[in-house]
């Protein structure tokens, strides 16, 4: 989660948990509601409260969209009568994409009980911001309810976000009654829903966890096994930048690896400019290489010119990755890139340990942002 809330320690424990609770079965839904703290029935189908609720204040407006997606702009008006989850993401973000097989299953499962699911995007760099990149997420992603485009930041201000993803869940009366931040916690969001709707009088309420068919880099982390933090490029957030001499910013400079990195220490080789979001290949041929331990490796980039496109060439230990290649990339560690997204590079098999990553960008013109694990 790209939050300053929770940190990543928290994170990982609530992930782990949360995948442990994916496998009860509804009969034991008042063990997982009594393990979460919450009070009543679990039955959603009762007359009883499932889950102990309370307000936090009416929604804000969802006026500052600048462009709305699969459907015409919604205001708190149309929503009144149901029962509304506002899903604040964005397109690159791995955290955002492996919550997404969820809000899809909750929303073919409860549309016609009376739940909206509202994907708000909001932008974390410059490149989110283009409308067409965001529909190519919609169509990829496969996205079909109302999408805010939050280009301005206008909605999450006025939610008072300030969380990759966050979920914020609406009764029927236009109350936010129940908030979460960052992956996990599922079983409990679905509880959530499910009193939700229970409330305006559904009698006929789905039970039970949604089935989630989650593939790719939508898959949950393996938890265990992480090791790595996220690792932006840009100057204004890098950490753990290993090149000799440091990092030229706002100029182009040749970099060069060191003799060895440590692990969670990355390096620049060949022509680069380093700006405050990314770095851009300014000459073909140059490189990266991160020390990781993880079983994904993902990387955010792109082509600086849009409808151009960009060679790379990726290894693990200096090898091709083979059985450990990403989505993104064939066995031999060969890949394109066409849109400005987030690309899974590597998906490597047990055991998890120590490794290298190098990829050799055989054009000009890459542009990349941040590594984000799993």
């Amino acid at each position: 989660m790209r939050s300053k809330l929770l940190p990543a320690e928290q994170q990982i424990l609530t992930e782990v948990d949360q995948n442990r609770r994916r496998f009860l079965g509804f009969s034991t839904m008042a063990i997982v509601a009594a393990h979460l703290g919450l009070t009543g029935c679990a039955n959603a189908q009762s007359n009883k409260s499932a889950v102990r609720l309370s307000s936090e204040g009416s929604m804000p407006s969802l006026a500052g969209a600048t462009e709305w997606l699969n459907s015409a702009p919604l205001n708190r008006a149309d929503l009144r009568g149901k029962v509304v989850l506002i899903n604040f993401w964005t397109f690159s973000c791995i955290n955002s994409l492996r919550q997404l097989p969820y809000l899809r299953a909750w929303a073919a499962k409860y549309k016609a009980q009376g739940l909206v699911v509202v994907g708000v995007q909001a932008p974390e760099f410059e490149f989110e911001k283009n409308l067409d990149d965001v529909r190519w997420a919609r169509k990829s992603m496969k996205l079909d309810y109302p999408i805010a485009i939050d280009n301005d930041h206008a909605i999450w201000h006025a939610f008072n976000n300030n969380a990759w993803p966050a979920l914020y869940f609406v009764d029927a009366a236009g109350c936010i009654r129940h908030h979460q931040l960052g992956e996990g916690n599922y079983d409990r969001a679905e509880l959530v829903i499910q009193q939700l709707l229970a409330e305006i009088g559904n009698s006929n309420v789905a039970s039970g966890f949604a089935s989630v068919d989650a593939r790719g880099a939508e898959a949950p982390a393996d938890w265990n096994s992480l090791r790595s933090p996220e690792t932006y490029v840009g100057y204004e957030r890098a950490e753990s930048f290993a090149s000799p001499g440091g990092a030229a910013t706002n100029k182009s400079h040749t970099y060069a690896l060191p003799a060895h990195l440590k692990l969670n220490q990355w390096a620049l080789s060949g022509d680069w400019t380093i700006h405050g979001q990314g770095a851009v290949l300014n000459k073909m041929n140059g490189g990266i290489s991160y020390r990781f331990h993880a079983r994904d490796l993902h990387l955010v980039m792109g082509p600086a010119r849009r409808e151009a496109s960009v060679r790379f060439r990726v290894l693990i230990d200096q090898q091709p990755p083979l059985a450990a290649h990403g989505g993104d990339v064939d066995p031999q560690g060969n890949g394109t890139i066409v849109e400005q997204r987030l690309y899974q590079l590597i998906r490597q098999p047990e055991p998890i340990a120590d490794r290298q990553f190098d990829i050799e960008l055989l054009d000009a013109g890459a542009e990349v942002f941040v590594f984000t694990f799993g």
